[in-house]
């Protein structure tokens, strides 16, 4: 039993699922996805970040910037492809570009050119699965080590490594790793940020070491705009640990400062070039005039909160924060205990809070379509951990009862996200108001990824490129359910009651049963995915 509840063994399970996973759906032409391996392909290609000649050479994608250079009189400017024309302007060009900030599409660059360089042409499925896997998979991987060192400083070493497994298959941060999305990669890069900034604070490195946080900082906002927001919050962190202690900080605010300017300077250097402006982004120019609209006012299209958002962000049966993910709310429990631990982690993580539920409150709930959660929430969850952590261990000091329910949560957020993740593009369909005002809300793990496993509709690996589902999908079923063994076990090995743990997670999968509406748009979205699956039971898929 003792090499059972060894925290390698979860360890091997997580780096298992992770590396072998690969939920993709090639008809679904993900385009905020391709809009940036369209890029790394013309970066390689052609040598220039515009992606015209991509376009014509491997088709049209979603999710981008179009950009028109008129002549007006005897002056040139840049104008939106999709907005009328000022009056008596002759059209010269148009470019094209991803909407995105641009890391991903440069880190994807250099993977291209190897695959090309082994076999050409290269397929967009062989793109997209070693783009994952360099980009979005092997980092979180390592982050999970820093994770679980940090950890260790405040808890013990048993309610880190079973959190750390919890984190891994039960958030955003499974969906997000598994999808060539900047979310998860900015969770990792804002996690370094805190993670150096922490090391110093500590004195466990030199001064300079603020120098990798600043870095860190500035590929955050490189790889994603709204991870400034979090920067900002990691500042907070910084200014309460050296309040009133001016001299420090002001030498924190320049190493930082030095730290940052590579990314930041080719970031302006980028946005010049594209878009006419250094601090003009490619929401200006979108080429999708609906989407348009979301970007408009405030900052990248945040304004003024909505309660219908933050509520439907925060707990939508289909797609809310902690919906999939309930062991989140044990946070809150865990912020008096962070207060007396350290203070300015304290104030960070309020700051955190609360801009981030002002900004998912402020941004229009409906742009969160085809994820399985708000995913630009994705880089709060690290943060979340620790009180998490600390809510727990008071749990148990206080509430064996408690203790065990929270407990039913971490593993019922396991089963729930990591069966959603085998599926992890979430149709729009699936939440809707008829002309009645009626709402119909299905559920991504009841109405998506448990009907499609019972019709036969496995997980996808790479291992379809040799062996045909169901094998290799229902191998993926048994890792996740041995995850969960391993999760409840090492919970039990702390004291928590079984029947409780085994009743929270009842209690929650069977909410999410409950509320699943198998409206008929739930269905035909299931039957669509179905239809659109890249390895049905019996068939090879080929990712050359």
């Amino acid at each position: 039993m003792a090499r059972w509840l060894d925290a390698r063994v979860g360890f091997g399970l997580v780096a298992a699922l992770y590396l072998l996973c690969f939920p993709y759906h090639p008809a679904l032409r993900s385009p905020n996805e391709l809009c940036r391996l369209w890029q790394s392909r013309s970066l390689v290609d052609h040598g220039t970040v515009v992606i015209n000649e991509t376009l014509r050479e491997f088709g049209m994608v979603g999710d981008l910037s179009c950009v028109a250079r008129v002549k007006v009189g005897e002056a040139e400017q840049l104008v939106s492809c999709v907005q009328p024309p000022p009056a008596g302007a002759q059209l010269i060009e148009m470019k094209y570009y991803p909407s995105k900030a641009p890391m991903l599409s440069f880190l994807g660059a250099p993977i291209y050119a190897v695959l090309k360089a082994l076999k050409a042409p290269v397929t967009e499925s062989s793109q997209v699965l070693f783009s994952r896997l360099f980009i979005t998979v092997l980092p979180t991987l390592v982050m999970l080590i820093f994770l679980r060192r940090f950890l260790t400083a405040f808890v013990s070493q048993a309610t880190a490594d079973t959190l750390v497994v919890v984190y891994a298959l039960g958030t955003m941060a499974f969906s997000y790793a598994e999808q060539f999305l900047s979310h998860q990669l900015t969770a990792v890069l804002l996690f370094g940020t805190f993670y150096a900034a922490w090391r110093v604070q500590r004195g466990d490195w030199k001064e300079r070491g603020l120098l990798v946080s600043g870095g860190f900082a500035g590929a955050v906002v490189f790889t994603e705009y709204t991870g400034a927001l979090g920067v900002v919050c990691i500042a907070a962190y910084v200014l309460a640990a050296r309040w009133k202690k001016w001299h420090e900080l002001g030498r924190a605010v320049g190493f930082v400062l030095v730290g940052a300017a590579p990314f930041l300077l080719g970031l302006m250097a980028y946005h010049q070039a594209c878009f006419g402006s250094p601090l003009t982004s490619g929401y200006k120019f979108l080429n999708d005039a609906a989407y348009q609209g979301w970007h408009l006012g405030g900052f990248l299209g945040i304004r003024f909160p909505d309660p219908r958002a933050f509520i439907l962000s925060a707990f939508s049966p289909l797609r809310g924060f902690f919906t999939l993910s309930p062991f989140l709310l044990l946070a809150f429990v865990g912020l008096s205990p962070l207060k007396v631990a350290e203070k300015a982690q304290w104030v960070m993580v309020l700051v955190l809070l609360a801009g981030n539920a002002y900004f998912t409150s402020s941004f229009t709930y409906d742009s969160w379509g085809w994820t399985t959660g708000p995913r630009h929430l994705t880089p709060v969850i690290p943060f979340l951990l620790l009180p998490v952590a600390l809510g727990l261990e008071r749990l148990l000091a206080t509430s064996r009862v408690s203790f065990s329910l929270a407990a039913g949560l971490c593993l019922s957020s396991v089963v729930a996200m990591s069966l959603v993740t085998q599926v992890n593009y979430v149709p729009n369909d699936l939440e809707y108001t008829d002309a009645q005002g009626v709402s119909h809300i299905s559920t991504s793990l009841f109405g998506l990824a448990v009907p499609l496993v019972r019709e036969g509709v496995w997980p996808v690996s790479w291992l379809n490129a040799l062996v045909p589902n169901p094998g290799p999908g229902a191998l993926v079923i048994v890792l996740i359910a041995l995850v969960g063994a391993w999760v409840f076990s090492r919970f039990r090995s702390a004291s928590a009651v079984p029947v409780l743990v085994l009743g929270a997670l009842v209690a929650h999968l069977g909410l999410l049963a409950l509320v699943t509406d198998h409206h008929s748009a739930s269905v035909s979205a299931k039957n669509f995915l179905k239809q659109s699956w890249a390895a049905p039971s019996g068939q090879l898929y080929s990712w050359w």
